[in-house]
């Protein structure tokens, strides 16, 4: 029912800087808790940063201090600001939305239901 789309995606060379953006729609009838998570080819999907149900985000110990998170609450729309990019940063990009009331682990890929269709970050060295 929810739907997600990312956008913003693209290359940049090693310490620069991309934003991301996450656009909800469709009927959303309880407080959803939003977060960004990436995957590599060959490896496992991981949490770059979820948010609560206090809109207080969490960062993974990898982007903590380069990433910054920020959720326009009327539109529904969630950003990723990505600075000081390194080309461990490469993979794809996913937005992810559950409903508060059912997120156990908020860094859990499986607690998630709706998931936009990915945009494609590639940086360089």
């Amino acid at each position: 029912q929810v739907k997600l789309v990312e956008s913003g995606g693209g290359s940049a060379q090693a310490g620069g800087s991309l934003r991301l953006s996450c656009a909800a729609s469709g009927y959303i009838r309880r407080q959803l808790c939003m977060g960004w998570f990436r995957q590599a080819p060959g490896k496992e999907r991981e949490g770059v940063v979820v948010i609560d149900s206090s809109d207080e985000p969490t960062y993974a110990d990898s982007v903590k201090g380069r990433f910054t998170v920020s959720q326009d609450n009327d539109k529904k729309i969630l950003y990723l600001q990505m600075n000081s990019l390194k080309p461990e940063d490469t993979a794809m990009y996913y937005c992810a939305a559950e409903y508060c009331y059912r997120v156990g682990n908020r860094f859990g890929v499986r607690e998630y239901s709706a998931w936009g269709q990915g945009t494609q970050v590639t940086v360089s060295s």
